[in-house]
């Protein structure tokens, strides 16, 4: 089956799992997906994860995170921009979700970044999505 949308794909299959309760969920493999996992994990909001070969594109084993009392870590996953409406934004308007408790990830040209490290790097991109 085709994936029209790799990254709503991958948020979506996260969104589901956290309101199962999983321990785990697998999403489809490509580089921007890895780079939202990887930016997830540097974050705190993800344990870890790991890419696993199934002889097709692989896939991307993420660990989700919850607190010692059962609270998911993760409570509001949005896709900013898509297919049919790209979300660009400069360095100065990356929005602070939460007044900066969230975080919004980029595309950028040094690759997927936070908010924070784009700001920090002065570049702005695509805003692919925000997580509070």
């Amino acid at each position: 089956m085709a994936i029209g949308d790799p990254i709503a794909d991958m948020l979506t299959r996260i969104r589901n799992a956290v309101r199962n309760r999983q321990k785990t969920v697998n999403c489809v493999n490509s580089k921007v997906c890895r780079g939202i996992a990887n930016v997830l994990r540097d974050e705190g909001y993800i344990d870890s994860f790991d890419v696993v070969e199934d002889g097709r594109q692989g896939q991307i084993r993420v660990r989700l995170k919850y607190s010692a009392t059962g609270e998911s870590v993760l409570h509001r996953l949005t896709r900013e921009s898509k297919p049919g409406r790209r979300v660009y934004t400069q360095v100065e308007q990356i929005p602070r979700p939460l007044q900066g408790l969230g975080i919004a990830i980029v595309s950028t040209s040094r690759g997927v970044l936070s908010d924070r490290k784009a700001r920090e790097d002065r570049v702005g991109g695509e805003l692919l999505c925000t997580i509070e």
